[in-house]
């Protein structure tokens, strides 16, 4: 009983170590602003994250729907962190 104890109890210390050290956005920068081959107008924003590294996000819609990657359409959010916070976990 006391092995099934402290195996779930380092699982537990385990999965919280790994949300811990998930990456986050600490700020965010105007690279561009452009209009697609469709007359739609975007912007292009490089995002800082808290590990270091540099991700993109590309804003429609007057910043109404946030989208991962450059010039990209697909994998969007209606909110700008939750955007940013999938970008700085995929990079």
């Amino acid at each position: 009983m006391k092995k099934i104890v402290l195996t779930v109890a380092a699982a537990t210390l385990a999965l919280s170590a790994l949300t811990a050290n998930a990456a986050r956005p600490t700020g965010f920068v105007l690279l561009e602003k452009e209009t697609s081959a469709e007359g739609d107008r975007y912007s292009n924003y490089l995002v800082k994250c808290s590990n270091g590294t540099t991700a993109q996000l590309t804003a429609w819609n007057n910043r109404k729907k946030w989208c991962i990657g450059e010039d990209s359409s697909e994998n969007c959010n209606r909110k700008q962190i939750k955007a940013a916070k999938q970008a700085c976990n995929a990079s």
